[in-house]
């Protein structure tokens, strides 16, 4: 009986940190724009008229967005690191990071989003080939 009364207390600490947290997102002011939430929310057949629900989304996009980031960073820096180490006598003076598609695939792989880069004309392996031969 004492188990059942602990768990409601509990459940009522859950239900208003929740609510503390939906009230304070009014007075948040996310870094992707409510329309551009609106917009996508929309297009994906999601309406909602509840803003805090717009904004926690928003919320939830700019941390996976601020995550894909970081994560790309750090292989980005594995990348450059094992270049310094094959070319120890042409170290630079000033590392600039240089983030490349590579990177960004690598780290949103990880989260499930497979990214295909486009296949540029000069790149493709029937450059040259008369098009009327080409098997696509």
């Amino acid at each position: 009986m004492n188990h059942n009364r602990q768990s409601n207390d509990g459940k009522h600490d859950d239900d208003s940190a929740l609510s503390d947290f939906l009230a304070s997102l009014m007075d948040y002011t996310p870094t992707i724009p409510d329309e551009l939430v609106e917009h996508y929310l929309a297009k994906s057949g999601f309406q909602c008229p509840d803003v805090r629900l717009i904004r926690l989304v928003a919320v939830a996009t700019q941390k996976f967005v601020a995550e894909v980031a970081n994560d790309a960073l750090q292989h980005c820096k594995a990348r450059q690191a094992a270049v310094v180490k094959d070319k120890r006598e042409k170290q630079q003076k000033y590392k600039r990071l240089i983030l490349t598609m590579d990177d960004l695939s690598k780290s949103l792989r990880e989260y499930g989003v497979n990214v295909k880069q486009q296949e540029y004309f000069a790149d493709s392996p029937s450059t040259g080939i008369d098009p009327a031969t080409r098997d696509e």
